[in-house]
């Protein structure tokens, strides 16, 4: 399993310390990174940034981000990007978005969002790799009524052994104790970023002081789990946070 860092991380010095021989996500809405991480990551993929501006109320950019991707997807390191989706949006809505969407399938990653129905899961099963994507009443990763749901996506997406029928990303599933129950490909979260810098959660005599420091650690308790090979239903009853802190 891949495990995809999202970005920004600054300061770009501790970046380049940080993330270099690491796989990373970057966001059209942040782009201001990526460059940095073309040079030193093993891998980049590109989020299509639909999340941030719905967050934001702004106008979302399609053109720009078809422009922005379509360029990057170019570069060596970069592997797949994320097809635009409209967050909370109707299934038309996304749909609507695919038809638009001029890179060829073998680089372009479809949303499925939980709340939409699994008829149209179904259909995305025709691209190599799918995201799966927490939204609506789904929208906390691992609660009860999420992990209900991914039972309900997964005896669609997973053949009669568990195995997936395409690969599967996991947006915002970077947690142990969510990727290593679901058989996917990869995974993606800002964790990292987010809480090196928080003084607050590094407390004690041995609590590391450097943003730099800290995401290394992270990252290697992060990294030191790996995906299940296949899905099993049972898992679900075994599920806990694992505190990455601990």
């Amino acid at each position: 399993m891949i495990h995809y860092h999202g970005t920004p991380f600054t300061p770009n010095g501790d970046m380049i310390k940080s993330f270099t021989a690491k796989h990373c996500m970057v966001s059209f809405e942040r782009p201001d990174q990526m460059q940095i991480a073309a040079e030193i990551c093993q891998s980049v993929v590109l989020d299509n940034g639909a999340f941030s501006a719905w967050r934001q109320k702004k106008q979302y950019d399609f053109g720009g981000y078809v422009e922005w991707a379509s360029a990057w997807v170019k570069h060596p390191c970069v592997d797949w990007c994320v097809i635009p989706d409209v967050i909370d949006g109707s299934e038309s809505d996304n749909d609507s978005l695919m038809a638009e969407w001029p890179l060829p399938k073998h680089c372009s990653v479809p949303v499925w969002h939980m709340h939409e129905s699994l008829d149209r899961l179904e259909r995305l099963l025709e691209y190599p790799r799918i995201a799966l994507g927490s939204s609506g009443q789904f929208s906390a990763v691992g609660d009860a009524k999420w992990w209900t749901r991914m039972t309900e996506a997964m005896a669609v997406i997973c053949d009669s052994d568990g195995m997936p029928k395409s690969k599967l990303h996991g947006l915002r599933m970077l947690d142990p104790g969510v990727f290593s129950k679901l058989p996917l490909a990869s995974a993606d979260s800002c964790y990292v970023a987010r809480n090196s810098g928080i003084d607050a959660a590094w407390r004690g005599p041995y609590a590391m002081a450097g943003r730099y420091s800290r995401a290394v650690l992270l990252m290697e308790r992060i990294e030191r789990h790996a995906s299940s090979h296949r899905w099993n239903p049972s898992v679900i009853d075994s599920y806990q946070n694992i505190d990455l802190f601990g």
